[in-house]
């Protein structure tokens, strides 16, 4: 079995993307899976392309994209992605679409074909703070994921596909509001490292009751 796990590059003024940098501290096998990693450019267009390439290259099983989401305080599963691009500051190339679909011919949401409760209870048992999340927003992160979910139902049938947020790392709330929250590389890491373990052993999800109540 072969897993693609994905990173964005820097954007909005930070100087490091800790999704990427904590996607290179993975083994290269989790869970007898061999483990491909690649960086992706923050870019709403570009980085659609970037994966599908990786994916038609490396025949992956599974398809992982881990983005930043600053300000949230644990590791989150995205179990939704949305056909709807509206940024709020441009991507790495200038692209700033507005209230814009993703894909004509898509459909208005994807849900993730990962077991995302099964992934977010491997991570809780190893003491990593992660949550489900049922909203992937509308910049590049719910873009590549869509895109991903989009490509797997049209193109690449029987891989399963799926994206996860993560916090700030530590060293890029020196400079922010205190209480910023913020998680050690190394935790982000081994928090991935178990959600893809969870990935790899789980065709199905688990039924546990888990969900928002607001």
């Amino acid at each position: 079995m072969k897993v693609l796990v994905t990173g964005f590059d820097p954007f909005g003024g930070e100087s490091i993307n800790p999704a990427y940098e904590a996607v290179r501290l993975l083994p290269d096998v989790i869970a007898g899976a061999e483990i491909i990693k690649l960086e992706i450019p923050t870019v709403f267009t570009r980085s659609a392309i970037v994966v599908e390439k990786a994916i038609e290259e490396y025949n992956p099983d599974i398809i992982l994209c881990v983005g930043q989401a600053g300000g949230r305080t644990c590791i989150t599963v995205e179990k939704v992605a949305i056909n709807l691009a509206e940024a709020r500051i441009p991507d790495n190339d200038g692209e700033q679409p507005f209230d814009q679909k993703l894909r004509e011919d898509g459909e208005t949401a994807y849900f993730s074909t990962l077991p995302v409760k099964a992934m977010v209870e491997n991570m809780k048992v190893h003491k990593i703070p992660a949550s489900i999340s049922y909203t992937a927003g509308t910049y590049v992160c719910n873009s590549i994921m869509y895109h991903v979910l989009y490509l797997l139902e049209k193109r690449f049938k029987g891989k399963r596909g799926g994206f996860i947020h993560v916090p700030y790392e530590s060293g890029q709330v020196v400079d922010k509001n205190i209480g910023m929250p913020f998680m050690s590389l190394d935790m982000i890491a081994q928090g991935l490292q178990y959600a893809i373990e969870a990935a790899i052993k789980n065709e199905t999800d688990v039924k546990t009751i888990m969900g928002e109540t607001h």
